[in-house]
């Protein structure tokens, strides 16, 4: 039987609803209403991608001209991470007993990030984005840059280290900053993705010369293989980041290409071979030097899984004996990109303002208003649906192993062993009761309805 999130003639209503908003509205009720649309758009359009079905939410999100919408919201989150999250952070009056509200804020531009990695395969998303296209490749060149400056900062063995469980006396707060550095690295994984179909299907100049020129982001792609942020070593054995967490690697398929590698060698495959793109690029002396450190990664093993990537071998093997033409100079009418700047020129100066605002308007919500947002987040995560978009079998929300028992009471968190589930009650229990006591509200009206 098929799993559905929303039926097509519900997920027009939700996109032709799409709209923008001010960085003061991040976490409305009006804000927190879109972001649950979002979130079953999400869904419904990886189920749709993952069962080769009618990709219905990528065929609307495109005919009603909203991917632009999309890209703003995601990067008006990333403002407010960037300039408003850490004010409020450090409010004195602001101890706040829960912390959802401020996590789903924080969590809703992995959501976007993570809508447009499935829809972005398809050249008519690229294209149905129009001047967005430059507003997300600066969005994409901030993540990886990020992604891999961090990656040469904490080193292998540090990263991606932060165990919660293994923490004490860490307020809500704290903990909350923690979450949010760990969706960093997701959310920065994702737009590798995004990167790569944008080169895949861009022919536009100013693109091209926004990824060439502006950010050189041949040598960022370089950087990344360097460091391969994605994988680690750790007591002896090596680790991959798969399916949104750290597996160890068996010694045999330590050389086995991921998804990530993937992409990024289409991406560099895309920016050096195709034609638009050798005669903007100016292949000075760094820059060969740094695209020419990719011969020694281009192994038989390699390009045994990506056929594809002799050609790039070809291509550097010929730049090494060769000093390609400077690019010409021609007079191009750039189109620049708006969306961070005006977010930021409108805000400017305003970012305390707006957290005492939010403090006392949004993220201290009644107990009414907790379960409320629970009755509709339970209506928005239904069970059967997240199982099936899960890649592999449940784990352990204590411990991290795998589970094979449910929280009787919510059916929402799953345990190794009851020993984990008693270790992890004291923060599990306000989380149990408000899903279940949504759940018994929902379940109590559908009766009442029929």
């Amino acid at each position: 039987m098929d799993v559905s999130v929303i039926f097509p003639a519900e997920a027009e209503g939700f996109i032709q609803s799409l709209e923008t908003f001010s960085l003061k509205e991040v976490g409305s009720a009006r804000w927190f209403k879109q972001h649950e649309y979002i979130e079953k758009l999400n869904m419904q359009a990886i189920l749709n991608a993952s069962a080769t079905h009618d990709e219905f939410v990528k065929d609307l999100l495109v005919s009603h001209g909203k991917i632009p919408v999309l890209v703003h919201e995601m990067i008006l989150v990333e403002v407010w991470k960037h300039k408003v999250f850490p004010v409020l952070c450090q409010l004195q009056d602001f101890n706040p007993k829960n912390t959802f509200h401020l996590y789903m804020v924080i969590h809703h531009e992995a959501t976007i990030i993570n809508l447009l990695e499935t829809i972005m395969f398809h050249k008519d998303s690229c294209d149905a984005a129009d001047d967005s296209v430059l507003d997300l490749v600066d969005y994409c060149h901030r993540k990886l840059t990020l992604l891999a400056s961090k990656a040469i900062q904490e080193g292998a063995t540090t990263r991606g280290n932060h165990n919660l469980s293994e923490q004490t006396a860490v307020s809500s707060l704290e903990e909350l900053q923690t979450q949010s550095a760990d969706l960093e690295f997701e959310i920065s994984l994702k737009a590798v993705s995004v990167l790569r179909y944008v080169t895949d299907h861009t022919d536009s100049i100013s693109v091209i010369n926004r990824l060439l020129c502006t950010h050189n982001m041949p040598c960022v792609l370089v950087q990344l293989i360097d460091c391969c942020p994605w994988s680690r070593r750790r007591e002896g054995a090596v680790e991959k980041y798969i399916n949104g967490k750290w597996q160890k690697t068996p010694a045999e398929d330590c050389l086995k290409m991921t998804k990530l590698d993937g992409q990024v060698w289409i991406s560099l495959y895309n920016l050096l071979l195709k034609e638009d793109c050798q005669r903007k690029y100016d292949f000075n002396s760094f820059n060969k030097n740094q695209i020419l450190k990719l011969r020694g990664f281009l192994t038989e093993v390699l390009i045994d899984q990506l056929p594809n990537l002799v050609e790039l071998q070809r291509y550097l093997a010929h730049l090494a004996v060769t000093d390609p033409a400077p690019p010409k100079k021609e007079l191009i009418l750039e189109q620049i990109p708006e969306m961070w700047n005006s977010i930021v020129r409108e805000n400017s100066g305003k970012w305390k303002a707006i957290a005492k605002h939010q403090v006392k308007e949004t993220f201290n919500p009644s107990e009414s208003d907790l379960r409320l947002q629970a009755r509709r987040l339970a209506q928005t995560y239904n069970l059967d649906v997240m199982e099936s978009l899960l890649p592999e079998k449940p784990k352990c929300g204590s411990c991290g192993k795998e589970a094979t028992k449910r929280c009787s009471r919510c059916q929402g968190e799953w345990y190794c062993h009851r020993e984990c589930q008693v270790k992890h009650w004291p923060k599990h229990k306000t989380a149990c009761q408000l899903i279940a006591e949504a759940t018994e509200t929902i379940q109590r009206d559908l009766k009442i309805d029929s």
